[in-house]
Order: C-alpha cells, then structure tokens, then sequence
C-alpha cells in the first residue's frame, strides 16, 4: 500500500514540477504521464525477477530533479513572441527535441521503482487481495497530494514525504553494512532532491497554486507608476496595473464599455479576472457589482494583496475561485457586460492530452450560454493576444454562430495582435467602428463542446505529435524486450492489454465530461480521478465478495454503458439542476468504468502470471494514453468508438485465452 501510495504521489509531483519548470510540458504535459505507465508497466514486468531492491528509482529522481533545476526552460523574457503557439516559443535552456526525451525516460525509471515493490506483493498475495491494496494505497496517494496542493505546500514537501516512503521501502535491512549502503543509495540522493527543491520553495515572491509555480515583482515605471509583474511556470503571464494607466496606456482594454450599447453596465461578469486590473477597469467604467470569476485561488489572492488599486477590497466586487463555464452553468444571474479577459492558461488538464483549462469557454455552446445570462441591451466582449489573423476570425464567427448577427471586432496592432469582440445581445446592443467584414473562406468552423480545440486549425493531428508518440511507442517495445524480459511472457495476455487501452480512454471521456459539466478546476480532477479509482475497487471487492455474471454478461453491460454515454448528448445534462446532473454524470461516466474493471478482475484472478497480465494491462494504458489524441480528429465522443474497438478485440480474445489460463492456473 505504502509503495502504491508513492507511486502516484510520485507520478502526480511530477507532473506538477516539471511542467513547473519545463515550459514545453504546457503543451506535452502527457509525457510524464505516458513515461509513468510504461515504468510502472516494467515494474510489474521485473517484479519477482530482479535480485536486489530497485535503489535506481531514488537515485534517478535527485538526477532529475537536479539537472532540471539547473537547467530549466523558460520563456525568453526579451522575445516578442505570442506564448499562445508552442512552435513560436523563444525559450532558454535545452531544445524541445532534448528535454522531452529526458523527461520521458526519467519518469520511467523513477516509477518502476515502487511498482516494482508493488509487483513483488502480486506474486505473494492473492492476485485481487494485492490489486485491492494497490488500490487503496493509490487512493491514499491521489489524497496526500491533493492535500498539499489545497495547502499550497511548496514542493520541498512533496519531497520530504517521497523522501520518508523511500527510506521505509528500502532501508529494511537488518545487518549493518547492508545497511550502510542502502542508506547511502537512498539517503544520499534524498539529500540532492532536497538541495534542489529547497531553493525553489524558499525563494522570495516565488509561490505555488494548484496549477502553477508563480514569480511576482513590483516595480515603479518611470519611477512613479507601480506595477504587478506575474509569471507562470516560467512564462510571463500578467501584469497589475492601475486601471487609469492600462486604459492610458492601452485604450483597447476600454473597448468593450465603447462597443456596448449600455455605457455604464451596473452588473459586469469578469471571468479570468486573475490579479484583478480588468475588474478595476470594470469599477473605473461604473459597475456597480462584479463578480469576478478566477479559476486559480493563489493569483486572486496575489491581487488582493499586491494590485496597486485594491479592486478586491471594494464592497461592489465578489469573487469566485471557479471555472467560467461552470460559474455560468451554476447562475441564473443576469448581466449588462459579461466579459472574457484574456483567459489563457498556459496549462493542461491532467489526464486529457489537449484539453487546456480555458478550452471549455471558446466553443459555440459557452459563447450561447453567456448570451443567455445578458439582461436586455446586454453585451458579451472578450479579449486576448492572437497571432493568426484566422484565430480572430474564428472566434468572431463562433459569436456570431451564436448571437445570430455578426460582432464588432477590433484588431489591435502593435506589441502583439490584440483583438477585441464584441457582440451585442440584439444589433441594436453594440456600436461598431467598423463594422467587421465577416469571416475568410477559410476560416475554420466554430469549435464545440466535443472539439473544443480553438488553436487546431484543421481535423488532424499535428505531424509533431504523431512523430512524438511514434517514438514514445518506439520506445516502449525496445524497452519491454529488454528490461521487461521480452513478449513472450506477455502473450497470453493480450485481451487484458486492449482492456487497459479502453479503460485509458475511459477515464479521459470521464475526465473532460466532468470538467465540461462541473468546471476544469483543480479539485474537479482529483475528485474525478478519485472517482475512478474508487470504481475500480467497487468492482474489485463486488468480485472477491459475491460471485458475479460469465464474462459475456459483463460485456453486455460493458457495452450498454458505452452506447448510454454516446446517445446522451453533454447539452441534456448541462441543461439538468446540479444535483440532478451529478446523479446523472456519475451514472454515465461510471457504470462502463466499473463494468470494465469487473471483466479485468475476472480474467486477472485466473492468470498464470500475475506481475505480466498486470503489467500487460499497464502497457495497454499505455498505448490508450497516446491514443487519446485521436481526439483533435474525431472528439472526444469519438474516443467511446475507439474504446468500444478495443473492448469488443479484449471479448474475442478472451473467449480464446480463459480456457488455456483456466489450465496453467495453480
């Protein structure tokens, strides 16, 4: 259970940290993720063959630790670059085509460690006794983390407590000099971790939300003009700045007050109001209540305390830490201005490759859902820096989709592309100067809740993504051959290989179906990922306890599940009360989940070979987790399909291999 727990605790702080540190994993946070299945995979593989206690996994993470921390990759603070676009970063620090590769194979190495140690336990114990632990103990760590990101610990305690788990799991020995040198090969390095982690945790005006590591300066421009500098995980990100100088400076930000048709709003929806200088314009213009929305709960506190016009302290403004679409989906409040400003996170929800935390508020259905909450004469606007002239057009056309008549659209020339759209309830609710044109030809199409892709300008996959996993799964196959003792151990388990892609895609529809319904927020995730877990033991102890249907049955079930998830449109439940839509949610996302996880602990309880059919299943997770970017091209809908592909190949071969199982069994 303990090395379970460390296992995901391990795979969660890296992802956090090296995306922290680490500016491409903004775009590829699914590196850590994938390299973290495979070691776990090769883990299980070792287990019961390797001679001594895995002592590499504590040593490769105070090398990793300590070669990132002194070489990290930022963003160049002097180029001009849009930030939006990975392929236009201008970055310090090793190339892309270096550091991923690193980052891979670390987390590799640093996670097959303590799956190795949980594999040992799958060949003493009763293969669902041990997988009923391993559970358990992978909820204790999806806890332990969540904790310390709701305490916005530093990750020097992170390492303190993987620290303490590595020396309980590998300095057991009684004799001395065996001992000795299983403190030096875990404490020594444990040392490293905390050197490295120390400087970053104690650095002045350096601190840690849920999403980012954030840097802030105050300086005084011109000698007399104070202002807020943000950076997010390396990457500049805001700027507090008084509201009468940004406007003075910057007259777009007063744009949206000029295109409305209302003048003065009395009631203003800011959603990504961050440090706070778009709701001091908001008060600046005469609203007279804001409710400022702000999905990370340590910038709105940075605003409150350091922004140079104190918005947050004024009587008329109530702030929401929550996600803009699920704010809007939760209120029946009705607004003059409804304002989306400069929402870009620079982050990816964990455990959906391309699914940003803002994706969820450029699609057609978010931009009706915000008409919906304007009053009479009410007016929507939104703002942000471009760098294609497209992406303007895009996001004009979708208000226009959804507003039934075309928006103002300001382009905004000059230290990056800023354009301004807005879009008057009725034509007669905004004032344009000049009227916008319309859209190109080739503009593409607005982009939906299914596909909220708005920076993929075509129904594809990138050609770097598809290099990029091809060589991850190249990889991968060498890797197995070679530390995992080679395929022929893993034959017989192929049906348990597709249940474990079809179980990855699972829980990514699980995790952007929640995030679409109850916000992309931090806790949102981890109750999520919880949830999976959780299911997965549901169906772990309802088949140790009672004796469950024949697998065809299970599959029946299986797939009825996924034919209710695809016949049930988001917009139905989005239309729910909460409670209604958490019932209903819940029930969609989890009866495949568990009917799924029933089937696996069926076949796994039979097997010959415990640490290879569950290391065959961890590989299969693998591969579903490169898998889930055949959601750029078919939506997130279309990873069902691909989900039901691989169930319905596991059901096939299944039939074949549970009589040959059935006579290798003890």
């Amino acid at each position: 259970m303990l090395a379970s727990a460390l296992m995901l605790f391990v795979e969660l702080a890296l992802i956090r940290w090296s995306g922290s540190n680490i500016v491409h994993l903004s775009y590829f946070s699914n590196f850590v993720l994938l390299g973290s299945f495979l070691g776990i995979g090769l883990g299980f593989l070792r287990a019961g063959r390797a001679r001594v206690l895995p002592f590499y996994s504590p040593i490769a993470l105070a090398a990793f630790v300590s070669f990132v921390s002194a070489n990290p990759v930022t963003v160049d603070r002097g180029a001009d670059d849009s930030v939006v676009f990975f392929t236009s970063l201008s970055t310090t620090g090793p190339a892309a085509w270096q550091i991923l590769p690193i980052v891979f194979i670390a987390a590799a190495v640093i996670t097959a460690g303590p799956a190795e140690l949980v594999g040992r336990c799958f060949t003493e114990l009763p293969r669902l006794t041990a997988y009923r632990f391993d559970l358990i103990g992978s909820l204790a760590g999806i806890a332990a983390f969540t904790g310390l990101s709701f305490l916005g610990a530093p990750p020097v305690w992170w390492g303190l407590i993987v620290a303490l788990a590595f020396t309980v799991l590998l300095v057991p020995q009684r004799r001395p000099v065996a001992l000795l040198v299983a403190g030096v090969l875990v404490l020594l390095p444990m040392m490293l971790l905390f050197r490295a982690l120390l400087v970053e945790s104690w650095t002045p005006n350096l601190s840690w939300s849920p999403y980012y590591k954030i840097e802030t300066d105050t300086r005084l421009h011109e000698g007399q003009v104070p202002i807020l500098d943000i950076a997010v995980n390396g990457v500049p990100h805001q700027q507090g700045i008084p509201a009468e100088f940004r406007v003075q400076w910057e007259p777009q930000y007063a744009l949206p007050y000029e295109r409305a048709a209302v003048q003065r709003p009395a009631d203003v929806l800011i959603v990504g109001a961050g440090s706070g200088t778009d709701v001091a314009i908001a008060l600046r213009n005469g609203a007279q209540h804001v409710d400022a929305v702000e999905i990370d709960p340590r910038l709105l506190e940075i605003g409150r305390e350091q922004h140079p016009d104190r918005p947050y302290a004024d009587p008329r403004v109530a702030t929401h830490i929550d996600d803009g679409r699920a704010f809007l989906s939760g209120t029946d409040k009705r607004y003059d201005l409804i304002l989306f400003a400069l929402p870009d996170s620079l982050t990816l929800v964990q455990g959906a490759s391309s699914l940003r935390l803002e994706s969820y508020l450029f699609t057609e259905e978010a931009f009706a859902s915000a008409r919906e909450h304007l009053k009479p004469g009410g007016a929507f606007s939104m703002y942000n820096y471009y760098r294609e002239v497209w992406l303007v057009d895009r996001l004009a056309s979708t208000a226009e989709q959804a507003f039934g008549h075309r928006p103002c659209v300001d382009n905004v020339e000059g230290g990056g592309r800023q354009a301004v759209i807005t879009a008057g309830l009725t034509p007669q609710d905004q004032r344009c100067d000049p009227q916008w044109a319309g859209a190109a030809a080739d503009t593409p199409p607005p982009a939906s809740d299914d596909r909220p892709f708005l920076y993929l300008f075509t129904n594809s996959i990138p050609a770097l993504y598809l290099v990029t996993l091809g060589l991850i799964l190249a990889v991968s196959l060498l890797a197995v051959g070679v530390v995992g003792g080679g395929y022929r151990r893993l034959r017989p388990y192929g049906d348990l290989f597709l249940l474990g892609a079809g179980f990855l895609l699972l829980e990514t529809k699980a995790v952007t179906g929640f995030a679409l319904l109850f916000g992309t927020t931090w806790v949102v995730n981890a109750i999520v990922f919880a949830g999976v877990l959780l299911a997965v033991l549901a169906a772990v102890e309802v088949t140790r306890r009672w004796r469950t249907p024949p697998l065809k049955v299970m599959f029946g079930v299986l797939f009825a599940g996924l034919l209710l998830a695809w016949l049930l449109p988001d917009a139905w439940l989005l239309a729910m009360p909460l409670p209604l839509r958490l019932v209903c949610a819940v029930t969609v996302a989890f009866l495949p989940i568990f009917a799924a996880n029933v089937i696996f602990a069926k076949r796994f309880s039979e097997t010959a070979d415990g640490t290879a059919a569950f290391g065959a299943n961890l590989l299969g997770a693998m591969v579903g987790g490169c898998l889930e970017y055949l959601a750029l091209l078919l939506g997130f809908d279309g990873l069902l399909i691909v989900a039901a592909v691989f169930y319905a190949g596991a059901f096939a071969l299944s039939r074949v291999a549970r009589p040959a199982q059935a006579s290798l069994a003890p």
